[in-house]
C-alpha cells in the first residue's frame, strides 16, 4: 500500500503545529521571547511560583532544556529560584515584575489565538476536534491497550 504524506494523520499535526509555532515565535520575538519560553512562563503560577520539577512535564520540556532555559531567564530577570524552606531539596520558580509582564503578553496571545479559532471553528467541530485528540493521545499512552506498533524494533 502507498503511502502518501497528506493522508496520514501526523502530517496534519505536525503541519498545523509548525504553523503554530511559527506564529507564535513571531508573535513573541517582539518581546525578546519564544514559544517556549512563553510556555515555560504561563506554567509558573503567578502567586506562589512552581516547584522545576513541575514545569517541564507540563510542557513536555526536557530537564535539560529546561535548566538552560530557567538559567537564561534568570540571567534576564524575568525568574527568581528560592529553595524550598520546608524541603531543600527541592527549587521553586517565580516571576519578576517583568516576568510578570511577559507571561501576560503570552497569555493574550494564546488568548487571542483561541478567540480567532473559535471564530471559524463551530463549538460541536472544536469539541469533535478535542475527542478526537485525547483519543489519539490516549492511544499513544495508554498501558492498557495494544502497542501502537506491532513491529518489535528491539531486534529488528
Amino acid at each position: 500500500m502507498e503511502m502518501k504524506k497528506d493522508k496520514t494523520i501526523d502530517f496534519h499535526i505536525k503541519w498545523v503545529w509548525h504553523a503554530i509555532s511559527r506564529m507564535y515565535n513571531l508573535y513573541a520575538a517582539s518581546q525578546d521571547m519564544t514559544m517556549s519560553i512563553g510556555y515555560v512562563l504561563l506554567n509558573i503560577d503567578i502567586d506562589k511560583g512552581t516547584p522545576a520539577t513541575k514545569i517541564g512535564p507540563q510542557i513536555g520540556m526536557e530537564p535539560r532544556s529546561l535548566t538552560r532555559m530557567l538559567k537564561s531567564l534568570e540571567e534576564k530577570g524575568w525568574i527568581y529560584r528560592e529553595t524550598d524552606p520546608s524541603d531543600k531539596r527541592f527549587v521553586n520558580v517565580f516571576l519578576t515584575d517583568i516576568g510578570k509582564e511577559k507571561r501576560n503578553f503570552a497569555r493574550e496571545g494564546v488568548l487571542e489565538f483561541n478567540a480567532r479559532v473559535n471564530e471559524i471553528v463551530s463549538k460541536d467541530e472544536m469539541d469533535t476536534f478535542l475527542k478526537v485528540i485525547e483519543k489519539i493521545n490516549h492511544l499513544i499512552e495508554s498501558d492498557t491497550h495494544e502497542p501502537v506498533f506491532t513491529t518489535d524494533f528491539k531486534n529488528s
